[in-house]
């Protein structure tokens, strides 16, 4: 199951019925699950460890060191993948800055051609990267959001769960569960169809719409999500109000325009 031309460090730990393609390399101390595929050209770096059935795709780097001036290289840190996660080609994960520290990435998370998790993240199960959306260094991006080709992230923001971006988004402020966003910090609305999908049923979905107006109505998000609590009865309202009352770089507001539309359509 290791091709001749594959380059394994003696310290690496490899599961069962672990499949090593041509010029591959795995690195010192790393840890690949039972079941993962390592195809050609894809390089598992040290301290890394994968958790069962991943598959990396050519090129595809995992625990990369951090693109950071001030990084020392001689720091111990790894990544940390879950299980069933693919990465696609030339997709990169770089390791944590931090001694001993870990970048995460959940399980089942696709992360498509050339995409990146930067230093430090944490990303949730079940996220989609599509091709070359980019996360900086610190980014927590939550389970089940879909991040969409050529969105580029700023670091220390927060991507919550459910979430959705459009295609070429640039986003530098934290982004609420369960919401869309798009183009330059703009906030369109919650993710009606993504919620649909995931089973949410109509209560669920009135209530979330309720909390998205009440938090929104104007002044101070964070005041207004302490001040709704008692109006969140499920898992998912209680989600969304939490996640104003723990940030620190500020939220994507809607334009008045998504605004009043989302009013009118709660």
């Amino acid at each position: 199951m290791i091709h001749p031309t594959a380059i394994i460090h003696p310290s690496a730990k490899l599961g069962a019925n672990v499949r090593v393609g041509p010029y591959a390399i795995v690195e010192e101390n790393a840890v690949l699950g039972e079941g993962c595929v390592l195809e050609a050209h894809s390089i598992v770096r040290k301290g890394s460890i994968l958790g069962k059935n991943v598959w990396l795709d050519s090129f595809a780097v995992v625990g990369g060191e951090p693109q950071d001036l001030k990084f020392d290289r001689t720091i111990l840190s790894g990544v940390r993948m879950g299980d069933g996660t693919v990465l696609r080609e030339g997709a990169t994960v770089h390791r944590s800055t931090k001694p001993g520290g870990f970048t995460e990435v959940g399980a089942n998370v696709l992360m498509m051609g050339n995409s990146h998790v930067g230093h430090d993240c944490r990303v949730g199960a079940r996220v989609v990267m599509a091709n070359c959306a980019l996360l900086a260094g610190h980014i927590e991006v939550g389970e089940g959001s879909f991040l969409s080709g050529g969105t580029v992230f700023h670091q220390f923001i927060r991507i919550g769960e459910g979430v959705m971006t459009s295609g070429n988004a640039r986003l530098g402020l934290d982004v609420p569960p369960f919401t869309l966003a798009a183009e330059r910090n703009e906030l369109h609305g919650l993710n009606l169809i993504g919620l649909k999908r995931r089973g949410f049923d109509a209560a669920t979905i009135a209530e979330l719409k309720l909390l998205y107006k009440t938090v929104y109505q104007g002044g101070s998000p964070v005041a207004n999500a302490r001040a709704a609590a008692h109006l969140a009865k499920t898992e998912p309202g209680k989600k969304f109000l939490t996640f104003f009352t723990t940030g620190q770089r500020g939220f994507l507001r809607p334009t008045k325009t998504e605004a009043t539309e989302e009013v009118e359509n709660a």
